[in-house]
């Protein structure tokens, strides 16, 4: 047989060399998702005979183009609600039992794919010897959303199609990832931003446990989930807008797509997204990890420095806000935490309102405080956490976006030279030692449980006290407890 030829328990799969390296594209884990299955979990391929030609990208999941998603290289323009399907890169069909290393992509819930350019496995499998998946999975409406309690008999579970789409890919790579080279014992799920969101619920759901044994979770956490009652809002605002009536949803099963992504449209960022939904999330994750329920997980846990630059960025309306509308920005932002946050930035520490102010205390709220949260949850359950900041700065819009969201994606992969990674990256000079630190720690991650190498200094476990964090740079170091600060305002404890 020949080395591209792998036998899975649906049938064959033939893939191709690419530089040195075994890759299959395109191998669908579960039923197409369509007519009578849309907003419904997840089923079983059908098994095939003769032999799948996995040579070309499967389509991603259906979604609205964003210029964010198209500047990050991850605006897949082939998308279908056919859309199951994941991708192997292997350094051989053999039975060396690697590490396995699953890519969840990120997108707000709603956008990109597991073929994004930038999430090549070619670099991983040839010089870290692991075997790489990327999945797609159901976005947005067709993965989201909860009619649960609209219609909970015919649809339950619904609204967190995306996340069971995630656990059969999981499942699919027990099953088969031995035949590709890789260990069904060691799996390591990574993510970054939704993807990251979505490995903070895996870890707290029950038909995800024993799926995967570490986990390296880039800019979001285990907190951003809804709840059933506002879950139910989201669900109204969409039949309300293709109207549909609580008691014909079976109409939604024949509307076009475009129709019901439009329906879609004016809900809020992160509108769509896991639902704690008392059956496949029985509780919140937050509560379930509190519990020890992922005790046994080691993980990475990290954020970047200037993550909200990126949104605020491209928004050219903080050009043009006088002082009370900036006040009033802030203020619907923060809400109730907002008068806390006056005292402490602009009374004690007499800094101004701007856009920096903003995008500093946004990413904090957004993405460092709940990664501080899941880090030190779990560290109280006895898990073993490493903890990390992306602090390089973007040269690219002269310097100007800095330390973005997502910017860490290009190091990690080792993708800089794909054409989209120069967006973040530019022509620095040093992306190379940074992609070499990253991508090295992330594949000793994958194989010992453990991030430390001879390219980075030596990084400690995070823990209660000290806090030690590894700080990404040319000059990468360690600091303790980095982002003190705004940490201690948050959690109104000032003596800590």
């Amino acid at each position: 047989m020949s080395a591209t030829i792998v036998e899975t328990r649906y049938g064959q799969v033939k893939g191709e060399q690419i530089e040195g390296v075994y890759v299959w594209k395109g191998i669908p884990y579960a039923s197409p998702p369509v007519g009578s299955l849309r907003f419904r979990p997840p089923e079983p391929p059908e098994a095939w005979e003769g032999i799948w030609e996995a040579t070309e990208f499967g389509p991603a999941a259906p979604q609205t183009s964003r210029q964010i998603m198209a500047f990050l290289g991850d605006d897949p323009e082939h998308t279908s609600e056919d859309c199951l399907y994941l991708n192997v890169w292997s350094p051989g069909a053999d039975n060396k039992k690697r590490p396995v290393m699953v890519w969840i992509h990120g997108g707000s819930f709603t956008n990109g794919s597991g073929s994004g350019d930038g999430y090549d496995g070619i670099s991983f499998a040839s010089l870290g010897d692991v075997v790489v998946v990327t999945i797609n999975y159901r976005l947005g409406i067709l993965g989201f959303l909860h009619l649960d309690d609209v219609d909970g008999e015919k649809y339950a579970s619904s609204g967190n199609c995306g996340l069971l789409d995630q656990v059969a890919a999981l499942k699919w790579i027990q099953d088969n990832i031995e035949a590709f080279g890789g260990d069904p014992n060691r799996v390591t799920i990574f993510g970054e931003s939704a993807g990251a969101m979505s490995i903070g619920v895996l870890m707290a759901m029950p038909s995800a446990q024993g799926l995967f044994n570490q986990a390296i979770l880039q800019s979001g956490a285990a907190s951003n989930v809804l709840t059933r009652t506002t879950a139910t809002q989201m669900a109204n605002i969409v039949l309300n807008a293709v109207e549909v009536a609580s008691d014909d949803l079976a109409k939604l099963e024949q509307m076009p797509v475009d129709q019901l992504l439009e329906a879609a449209s004016d809900l809020p960022a992160l509108g769509l997204g896991p639902v704690i939904d008392g059956v496949t999330l029985p509780e919140s994750p937050e509560e379930a990890l509190s519990s020890g329920i992922a005790k046994d997980i080691p993980s990475m846990i990290g954020t970047n420095l200037d993550e909200f630059r990126l949104f605020t960025f491209f928004d050219s309306s903080w050009k043009t806000l006088s002082e009370e509308e900036l006040t009033l920005r802030f203020e619907k932002v923060f809400g109730a935490l907002w008068p806390k946050l006056s005292d402490h930035f602009i009374e004690n520490n007499h800094e101004t309102l701007s856009q920096s102010l903003f995008d500093r205390l946004m990413t904090f709220k957004m993405f460092t405080f709940p990664a501080i949260q899941l880090a030190e949850t779990q560290v109280k359950q006895g898990a073993t956490v490493w903890m990390y900041r992306f602090d390089w700065q973007s040269p690219v819009f002269n310097g100007e976006l800095k330390a973005f969201h997502a910017s860490e994606l290009p190091f990690v992969w080792h993708n800089i030279n794909k054409p989209k990674a120069g967006n973040i990256t530019g022509e620095s000079s040093t992306r190379y030692e940074m992609a070499n630190q990253m991508h090295q720690a992330w594949i000793s991650f994958a194989h010992s449980g453990n991030p430390n190498t001879q390219e980075i200094p030596v990084w400690p476990g995070y823990d209660t006290n000290d806090r030690s964090t590894m700080l990404f740079n040319v000059e990468s170091r360690i600091e303790k407890d980095p982002n003190r600060e705004e940490r201690v305002v948050w959690e109104g404890n000032p003596e800590d």
